[in-house]
């Protein structure tokens, strides 16, 4: 039977519990997912990193000792994992293929829509890559905050900083990100070229 007790659920970790682990991975899964991202190589695919994470976790969690640091130690596996990844041709192939333009003239409603939600996913894309440009000091909490939706108290007790730490990070965090979606801005490469 599951409870909340912490060192209840080292213990029945270490025993490798299904259920336990499964309760593990289900929790943490999504934030871990944002530490791999925010470290991971642009070669390198999130899922296949989170595999990986997944292995680690269970064959080292019965080295863990205390159960106060099972976050940070989930955190470290993720981020070290995330750091060592090799490169990944196959990803590099389907951001080529996404960032194709479209080749087929817009003729109805369906097809402007696909090119309204390519042109947001290329948004998306541009700021995601914009802010993975970011030291990692400041783009861990901005993307936990911005992909995962962690408040900055969730943020700070996760990277076991001040608040007002993350508050100030978080806010630079986004002042940067502004500059260099600015800078890269089509219109503004334009004007700067004196088209």
């Amino acid at each position: 039977m599951a409870t909340n007790d912490p060192q209840d659920l080292l213990r029945r970790l270490r025993a490798g519990e299904a259920a336990a682990l499964d309760g593990l991975w289900r929790e943490h899964r999504r934030w871990l997912a944002v530490v791999v991202l925010a470290h991971m190589p642009a070669e390198a695919e999130v899922e296949d990193l989170l595999q990986e994470v997944a292995l680690k976790v269970v064959s080292g969690v019965g080295e863990l000792e205390d159960p106060a640091k099972l976050r940070p130690w989930l955190r470290s596996v993720a981020a070290n994992t995330a750091r060592s990844a090799g490169r990944k041709a196959s990803l590099r192939r389907r951001i080529l293929r996404r960032l194709d333009p479209i080749h087929h003239q817009v003729a109805d409603d369906a097809a402007e829509r696909r090119r309204q939600a390519q042109e947001a996913r290329w948004a998306a894309d541009r700021a995601l890559a914009a802010a993975r440009t970011l030291d990692a000091a400041y783009r861990e909490p901005l993307l936990l905050r911005v992909l995962e939706g962690m408040s900055q108290k969730e943020i700070a007790r996760s990277l076991q900083l001040p608040e007002t730490t993350v508050e100030t990070r978080l806010a630079r965090a986004r002042r940067m990100l502004r500059e260099r979606l600015d800078e890269s801005s089509p219109h503004r490469a334009a004007a700067r070229s004196g088209r």
